[in-house]
Order: structure tokens, then C-alpha cells, then sequence
């Protein structure tokens, strides 16, 4: 019979020891989740790492459509540094040359620009579904990391885009074509993506 004191399902279990546990796998995940040294440290952020890379990013790609589900911005070439409209201030010309007025850029998504460490979601998007002010996520010959910038014009099924940073574009922006473009930023997360920006800083301070 089952007893009717309930209050034992939440009573904190002594912690046991890693002898106590009596099969393999047991150790193991004492090892992963209650050790406390360095080793258990590094297992974990491995663990981590291979969850995510194998199994995490593949599910999202799927879910999303792109084989780019998720992006941390590393520059701040799309950085405002304060508002908005001290910004627009300092760029409203070059806009102005492309048609691009303040109202419009006001509708724009991500209309303070973002940060370098933030990371998006993005989801795979059709070229005829593409319009101005949207934030693209593309990829160009030689570099390993993708772009993630605004589209500044479309124009014969070629897009040009520039971080909002930028004093100007930069030359493999004033021609993206559909197959370079791998989705849309939809879904801002700030800051997480500062993991992955310190790794690959201290990988360049490294090569020099």
C-alpha cells in the first residue's frame, strides 16, 4: 500500500559518493554531474560542445531550413553605439542616396542595429520573400564565418546589403546572389555568442 505521506517524493536525497555507485554507467554520470574537479569540468564543456554540434544544430537546421540555424555576430560593423537617432544623424546621407528614408529605416527589423557576442535564429527564406531593411545571413568565397547585414537594395535577382556601422559597402556586398544567402535573422539572443567571439580571438592572437 502506497504510504500517504507524500512529503518523502521531495525530500533532498543525501548525496552519494562515487565508490557508492554500483554500475559503470553510474560512475560515469557522478563523474559528468557531481565531481568537482577539473577533469569533470572539461568532460562537460566537451559533452556540451558535441551535443550541440551533432545533435542540437542538426535538429534546428531541419526545424528552420537553413544549414545556418543559428549565428553569433562577430564584428560590430551592425553596432549603433548608443541611439538611434544620433545614428541616423551621422548616416542619414548615404541613406538618403539609396531612397532609404527615416521612417522607413523605422520599420526596418533590428532597428538599433546589434552587438558583436549577440547570436541569431535564422530561418531559411525564399529570394522572392527577401525585401529591403531585412537582416540577411550569407556566406562569400574565403571566409568561414558568415555575414549577417542588412539589404540595402534588390535588383535583378541580386541583393546588396551593409552593416549598419559601415560608412560604405564593402565589395562583396553590392552583389549576393540567392544561392550565397542562407536566411533571415529572426530572433535575437544577446550576448551568448561572446563564447564563441573569445575563441576566435584567441585563436587570431595565436597566428600572429
Amino acid at each position: 500500500m502506497m504510504s500517504s505521506d507524500w512529503r518523502h517524493w521531495f525530500k533532498k536525497k543525501e548525496h552519494h559518493g562515487y565508490d557508492a555507485h554500483k554500475t559503470k554507467l553510474g560512475k560515469v554520470w557522478h563523474f559528468l554531474a557531481h565531481d568537482e574537479s577539473i577533469g569533470s569540468f572539461v568532460a562537460d564543456a566537451i559533452l556540451v560542445i558535441v551535443i550541440g554540434k551533432f545533435i542540437v544544430l542538426p535538429l534546428l537546421s531541419l526545424a528552420l531550413g537553413t544549414s545556418f540555424p543559428m549565428v553569433a555576430v562577430v564584428s560590430s560593423s551592425m553596432d549603433h553605439h548608443g541611439s538611434f537617432d544620433s545614428w541616423w544623424e551621422q548616416n542619414k546621407n548615404w541613406y538618403a542616396e539609396q531612397n532609404i528614408t527615416k521612417e522607413q529605416f523605422l520599420s526596418f527589423p533590428n532597428t538599433n542595429g546589434f552587438s558583436k557576442g549577440d547570436v541569431f535564429i535564422v530561418h531559411g527564406s525564399s529570394f522572392a520573400n527577401l525585401k529591403i531593411g531585412d537582416v540577411i545571413v550569407y556566406t562569400i568565397p574565403g571566409k568561414a564565418d558568415p555575414i549577417i547585414h542588412r539589404i540595402v537594395k534588390i535588383e535583378n535577382n541580386v541583393v546588396q546589403t551593409k552593416g549598419d556601422a559601415n560608412q560604405g559597402q564593402l565589395s562583396f556586398e553590392l552583389d549576393v546572389h540567392s544561392e550565397q544567402i542562407k536566411g533571415k535573422a529572426v530572433f535575437k539572443i544577446p550576448l551568448i555568442g561572446w563564447v564563441k567571439v573569445g575563441f576566435v580571438e584567441l585563436m587570431a592572437a595565436f597566428k600572429r
